[in-house]
């Protein structure tokens, strides 16, 4: 049985990000001999952004719960993931592995980020670089913990190092998590650059904290302060849609002006860049075929909308040199975002194509959303317009493709922008969670119980491990 990732808070574990933050590891030392340098405080940063990797090595199967689950995908495979089964069957238990694995990966980055907080007042050093350091470990961490909170709900709340014999302790409240994620967004928008150092691409910025902060409040329903926050990340003049909707998932067109938070992968080989290369490619393309496309999800894009050609692979298209069939899949489509082919690899190979957690199209589908619930429907139309018309643009024939939504009425509105969010933005880990949090998972997910599915069940390990934590109901 593996240690509880909550016992590992008490170690020092640092290994170097790959890609953007080409530092060599500073493997296991003491904390307190360690932080010495201006440098080592640099190392211990660059090692809190290695959990964010979606890679092999750390097992993060995050993609999992949000669309395996949902209505977008169903498991496809070989049958060497029965995790993977269990959850399109609502059928997993806390002893589920893909729980287990889940659980350490953000708990190392937490417990990384509380080491650099705690230890980097001590250190002789540049003092801006220093505040950007603290910038740095305040998101990280919270963006650690809104993943958690997603996936269990309540959960472990620790907010500096603690001695191993006080780690078993109850579930903190998510509202109390959220409160700590909107506080600390907000600090660390004070601290990061707006714009990073071309050397310090995908670092965090503060568009990146103001993003998660109103991520965070549209989670609690607080659309006032969404709003707010939206407004902060618009201030910034810094972000607008790429014309071409495809460069938000080619390798030549990453970190562009529509990222806002994107996490980097930077290597095609195995087990150090993104491993949706291999996992939701066909098997018919060497790729393990997990994630295939439902029919009910290719039949919610409007006619002639590009961007199900972006997102679904089908019958006659070009798919990374063949023609895609549907044969490939058990459903017919199979997805295509964040998948690539090398000349010299095989589509088993993780890729180099990043993973963009909150884009500025999400951040203006936030606002139509608020927007909408706060009753203010007009306003909702100009945030959702935009998106639309990028979209619009790209179609054959724009004249008639998508058009304008101009409804003054609350609940067709509502679902005006929720259909957008699922065009636009498929396939990109959103869409579980969605559904929980607008109240109709139960309509559209078969299996989904109401009072037991909005969360998944703690791995049976963390329970054996900590007699401090409750199960979530129904488990």
């Amino acid at each position: 049985m593996m240690k509880s990732i909550i016992y590992l808070c008490c170690l020092l574990v640092l290994t170097s990000c790959q890609g953007i933050l080409d530092k060599e590891p500073i493997a296991i030392l003491d904390a307190g001999s360690y932080f010495q340098t201006e440098d080592d405080a640099v190392q211990a940063i660059n090692a809190a952004y290695q959990p964010l990797l979606l890679n092999n090595d750390n097992k993060n199967f995050f993609w999992a719960f949000a669309e395996i689950t949902s209505d977008e995908a169903i498991t496809g495979g070989d049958g060497s993931r029965p995790g993977l089964t269990e959850l399109e069957a609502f059928s997993y238990t806390p002893r589920t592995e893909e729980f287990n694995d889940f659980w350490k990966v953000p708990y190392t980055g937490i417990t990384q980020c509380n080491l650099v907080l705690d230890h980097l007042d001590a250190i002789d050093m540049n003092e801006t670089l220093r505040e950007r350091i603290r910038g740095e470990a305040l998101f990280l961490r919270s963006y650690y913990y809104f993943s958690l909170v997603q996936v269990f709900g309540d959960v472990p709340l620790f907010t500096e190092l603690i001695p191993p014999d006080e780690l078993k302790i109850p579930r903190t409240p998510k509202a109390e998590i959220f409160a700590q994620i909107e506080l600390d967004c907000e600090r660390a928008a004070q601290l990061l650059p707006e714009v990073p150092l071309p050397a310090d691409v995908g670092r965090a910025t503060k568009g990146a904290a103001y993003a998660l902060a109103a991520k965070a409040y549209l989670y609690e329903k607080n659309w006032g302060k969404t709003l707010e926050y939206v407004s902060k990340i618009k201030a910034l003049g810094l972000y607008s849609l790429m014309p071409d909707y495809g460069d938000n998932f080619r390798k030549e067109t990453q970190n562009n002006s529509e990222s806002v938070w994107e996490i980097q992968h930077a290597n095609l080989e195995l087990g150090v860049g993104n491993f949706l290369n291999q996992w939701w490619a066909s098997k018919k393309v060497s790729g393990y075929g997990f994630a295939e496309v439902t029919a009910a999800f290719v039949n919610a894009f409007e006619p002639d909308d590009p961007r199900l050609r972006f997102t679904v692979a089908q019958n006659n298209q070009d798919y990374f040199g063949v023609i895609y069939k549907p044969s490939f899949s058990s459903t017919g489509y199979s997805p295509r975002k964040y998948l690539q082919s090398d000349s010299v690899v095989t589509q088993k190979a993780d890729g180099d194509i990043n993973y963009t957690a909150i884009r500025y199209a999400e951040v203006l589908l936030w606002e139509a959303e608020a927007y909408t619930e706060l009753g203010q429907v007009q306003d909702a139309q100009a945030p959702l317009e935009e998106v639309r018309a990028r979209a619009r643009a790209q179609a054959s024939d724009p004249a008639t493709a998508l058009p304008a939504i101009t409804t003054t009425d609350q609940q067709t509105m509502r679902e005006a922008v929720r259909h957008e969010r699922q065009v636009e933005l498929g396939f990109e880990l959103h869409r579980f969670f969605d559904l929980v949090r607008w109240g109709i998972a139960q309509d559209l997910l078969l299996g989904f119980q109401v009072g037991k599915h909005e969360v998944f069940p703690l791995p049976q390990t963390e329970m054996d491990l900590n007699n401090a934590l409750e199960q979530n109901p129904n488990y």
